[in-house]
């Protein structure tokens, strides 16, 4: 029995299915734009971070330096009677030179001070940036008194009528280990930052 195909039948049978719908061009602009979007928001957010972590480290470290000559001028100064400032004149003058540093310590932990109060009011400040820019600091004050004060000026030397080596090695070994203390502190922050947590980190 012959199968009898009818025109209509054919057409339908050979005609090509519909294609899948595109998307609009206008769609495609605005999800671009909206990717481009994030991406900048994303990148002006890791500007801030960072420049809130390098404050957090600046500040912290003006602290840290008022710190450490404090301990100095109080411990080495007054305390043990080691040295003074400058000792390259009459006692007087050395006086005179620890009231001075008194003066600078004083300024620096004052203005060091109301620059993390200000990062804090903020919501800005890097806690544990704050923390090692603090061993910064110190670490780079008593490298500086170790060495340009005690060895290239000579304003002072850490004590006198004593063999020196022992006491500036173990001064500038001090400051060596606080400035490692503080560049591992500010290191790992950073990268717990880079992996996700909050600026108060």
């Amino acid at each position: 029995m012959a199968l009898v195909t009818l025109p209509g039948d054919a057409e339908a049978m050979t005609a090509p299915a519909d294609p899948a719908p595109s998307t609009p061009p206008a769609a495609l602009d605005a999800a671009g734009g909206t990717r481009r979007a994030r991406a900048a928001r994303a990148s002006r957010a890791d500007r801030a971070a960072q420049r809130d972590r390098r404050r957090s480290v600046l500040a912290a470290a003006l602290v840290g330096a008022a710190l450490m000559a404090a301990v100095d001028e109080i411990v080495f100064h007054q305390v043990l009677g080691w040295h003074h400032f400058y000792d390259r004149g009459t006692p007087q003058v050395g006086l005179v030179s620890d009231g001075l540093l008194h003066a600078a310590e004083v300024v620096a932990l004052v203005g060091g001070g109301f620059l993390l109060a200000d990062l804090r009011r903020r919501g800005a400040l890097v806690v544990r940036a704050a923390w090692g820019g603090l061993l910064l600091g110190a670490g780079a004050f008593q490298l500086v008194d170790g060495l340009l004060h005690h060895k290239v000026l000579r304003l002072h030397q850490v004590r006198y009528d004593v063999e020196l080596l022992p006491y500036d090695v173990a001064w500038n070994v001090a400051g060596l280990m606080l400035l490692a203390a503080g560049a591992l502190v500010v290191v790992s922050g950073r990268r717990r930052s880079a992996a996700g947590p909050g600026i108060g980190d």
